[in-house]
């Protein structure tokens, strides 16, 4: 079986965004995954917008490795959204070849949420990339069912999709029978790490370990293989792995060869 795995950026954070492509073509990764737009006024981020010498770097790296950009990130939805802020973005994701754009849903007013997500996908349209829905329990898109709720809602547009991150599989109300459930044509990939698995953490300590302490596949109790077994076996994988401690030690390949190696088990590759 052959299945495209991706460096995540979280994975790569380190590293400017042909810096990333370059380490994803050194570790054996087919894609990379960037971070243009910071998940945070102020948070951390990948320079290229506005920056033509660093698309015209990474253009450069992507043809001399082979390498190709799987998603973008990060487009929030709140009460305020305006599909066209993120302008910049699609283009960007064009000009890159990307296939996705990673997007959080923040309004806890899912009719109001799933209106903005149905304008989004319309905004994306003419870029050619997919709008890929995250649920995060600490969201307004909280588990499985209530992001193919909205997605539905939206009268499921033709670029739609739905994201699975494995550290929120296993901290969410989400169920392998709710993943089983997601239609093949809206999952264009899936993100791997683990973690202490469980309902009862708190929102600020969820967020900590989702942005500064995920640990490798196989070290926490995450439950892993029934997840992967219950994906599609072709889908694309985004290694997702950031520990900040433990990151000191290691160098950007040393830290995306040790995550990419404690994945493949749980993938079939």
């Amino acid at each position: 079986m052959t299945r495209a795995l991706s460096l995540a950026y979280l994975t790569s954070h380190r590293c400017t965004p042909p810096e990333a492509v370059a380490l994803a073509a050194r570790q054996g990764y087919g894609f990379v995954g960037l971070r243009l737009w910071p998940n945070a006024p102020g948070g951390p981020q990948q320079h290229l917008l506005g920056r033509p010498d660093v698309l015209r770097e990474t253009q450069a790296a992507l043809r001399d490795t082979g390498v190709g950009v799987f998603d973008l990130e990060l487009i929030r939805i709140g009460a305020d959204f305006d599909a066209s802020r993120w302008a910049a973005l699609y283009e960007a994701g064009a000009a890159l070849g990307a296939r996705a754009i990673l997007v959080a849903g923040d309004d806890t007013d899912e009719a109001r949420l799933t209106q903005h997500y149905a304008r989004l996908c319309e905004a994306m349209r003419p870029f050619g990339m997919t709008a890929d829905l995250e649920f995060m329990p600490w969201t307004g898109v909280p588990d499985a069912q209530a992001a193919l709720r909205i997605v539905r809602n939206a009268g499921t547009p033709g670029n739609a999709g739905i994201l699975v991150d494995a550290l929120h599989f296993g901290r969410s109300h989400t169920s392998l029978e709710d993943i089983r459930a997601l239609p093949r044509e809206l999952l264009h990939y899936a993100q791997i790490c683990d973690g202490a698995p469980g309902t009862h953490f708190t929102t600020e300590e969820m967020i900590h370990t989702a942005r500064c302490a995920r640990l490798m596949p196989g070290e926490g109790g995450i439950d892993l293989a029934g997840l992967f077994a219950a994906l599609p076996a072709d889908l694309p994988v985004s290694v997702e792995v950031i520990h900040e401690e433990r990151e000191r030690d290691a160098s950007p390949d040393a830290w995306a060869a040790a995550c990419l190696a404690a994945s493949r088990p749980f993938l079939g590759t």
